[in-house]
């Protein structure tokens, strides 16, 4: 798999607080510097032990999609964008079958996984949401920023990568860059490899980037033009 392990699960969020700080904080203003921002509160309440923010199980982000859950031990639940803002969507090539994909994404072992997974078909299979933070680009800064999106096929076969899958996932890309404000060109829409601190290559130099661009942007309704 073409998915990063060395940045798997954190110790402890950086930005949490303790369940008494939590339960102070509303009368911590009158005491100056002791107060807690309303915003932080807001945004790490459910970290708290024991506090967890509502879920719909198997609730999707994009629509056409078929949800497989991953197993939670390859992410981590967040709030984005409110916890951390989400300004990439990084490319990825599965080094195998969609099957062989699902199923490491469902092994806790494996300490990585992608958001989204593109058949060859064109079918998309959601196996984290959004708002959650999926171990896949190698990277914790970037993780927390972006949505990973496998493809299926291999990185040296460039039949692997067909004219429905390239249409298929430009539609999921559309669609998240629309869904945050994301910038339709190259220095947001990225691959793996091009990851700062990765060891991985997809996806691949038979990836065609200006074909899979300007499908990107005829999907889209924001009016990006950048390529």
């Amino acid at each position: 798999m073409e998915t990063n392990r060395s940045a798997g699960p954190p110790g402890k969020p950086g930005r949490g607080i303790s369940r008494r700080a939590l339960l102070i904080g509303g009368g911590a203003a009158a005491v100056g510097t002791a107060a807690l921002a309303v915003d932080d509160i807001r945004r790490v309440w459910w970290r708290v032990p024991g506090v967890e923010k509502p879920r719909k199980a198997g609730e999707l982000d994009y629509t056409p999609a078929r949800w497989i859950a991953a197993s939670e031990a390859n992410w981590r639940r967040a709030d984005r964008p409110d916890d951390y803002g989400v300004d990439r969507v990084i490319i990825h090539v599965t080094q195998g079958s969609y099957a062989s994909a699902v199923r490491v994404f469902q092994d806790p072992a494996h300490q990585a996984a992608t958001h989204y997974i593109v058949r060859q078909n064109g079918r998309v299979t959601q196996m984290i949401r959004e708002l959650d933070v999926a171990y896949h680009a190698g990277n914790r800064s970037f993780n927390e920023r972006s949505i990973g999106i496998e493809h299926e096929g291999f990185v040296d076969r460039p039949q692997d990568f067909t004219a429905t899958m390239y249409e298929s996932s430009a539609r999921l890309t559309a669609a998240i860059c629309e869904r945050y404000g994301i910038p339709v060109d190259r220095e947001h829409i990225i691959g793996h490899v091009e990851v700062p601190g990765t060891d991985h290559t997809d996806p691949g130099p038979h990836w065609d980037w200006p074909r899979y661009m300007k499908l990107v942007r005829a999907a889209s309704t924001g009016g990006s033009r950048a390529s």
